[in-house]
């Protein structure tokens, strides 16, 4: 990507257009259509995880491997219309960290035990290639709302790993092992640390890095995902 393009994606805002299917709206960030696409992940889910659940308790997953996060914070469902917004997100639409920045902070209003922001890493290579890492622009957007400082580069990914896509959650976990590591340990220790990220999905990343920063020394983990995959039982992978 070159940097006037980088500038413009990540700098500038696009208006009058939906984020999603791209035509004329007068400055809202979806067309009425492509709004009905997008779930706000407002109603029942896991007081754990954050997922979109069928009733208002722990889920199975949670239960039968407790996350080492306190609490995760989601708002919006990753299905239709938020996977499209996501995948833009990611390729190039790096403004979009306004938009999640500003729900992700509404589902956070009732957090403040905590001190400070890490975000999810990439490695060089990565980072590279696409430009910016999503998860780093979404901590220093959160930062700015939130009044928290961010630890840049609090984490390191040392080297690039297999598409998660496809993975089951221990395939995930074994895929990151020994990939990512606490670099600003005496930052964290003693800190009670919020961990950020675009997707939440099975849980293996946050899991592995959750572990890395309570064996640095962190006091307590959360973590704020701009969304979640809904919870469902017969899912394999989740």
């Amino acid at each position: 990507m070159s940097f006037l393009k980088f500038l413009s994606e990540t700098v500038f805002p696009r208006s009058f257009t939906c984020d999603i299917c791209g035509i004329e709206t007068f400055e809202s960030n979806f067309c009425p259509d492509c709004l009905k696409t997008v779930t706000f992940n407002n109603k029942v889910t896991c007081p754990v995880c954050g997922r979109k659940t069928v009733r208002p308790e722990i889920c199975i997953e949670c239960k039968a491997d407790t996350p080492l996060y306190k609490k995760a914070y989601s708002p919006l469902v990753y299905e239709n219309g938020v996977i499209t917004l996501i995948a833009k997100f990611k390729n190039s639409g790096g403004y979009l960290k306004e938009y999640f920045a500003d729900i992700m902070a509404e589902s956070l209003s009732s957090l403040s035990d905590f001190d400070c922001i890490v975000y999810v890493p990439m490695t060089q290579k990565a980072l590279k290639k696409r430009g910016y890492n999503q998860a780093e622009l979404l901590a220093k957007s959160l930062s700015e709302r939130l009044q928290k400082p961010v630890i840049k580069d609090a984490l390191i990914k040392e080297k690039d790993t297999a598409e998660q896509k496809t993975l089951s959650r221990k395939e995930r976990a074994q895929n990151l092992y020994g990939c990512i590591k606490v670099a600003m340990r005496a930052e964290v220790k003693g800190k009670k640390v919020l961990l950020v990220d675009d997707i939440l999905t099975t849980g293996a990343t946050a899991q592995v890095i959750c572990k890395k920063l309570l064996a640095a020394g962190a006091e307590r983990i959360y973590l704020a995902t701009a969304a979640s995959v809904e919870y469902k039982q017969h899912d394999k992978i989740n």
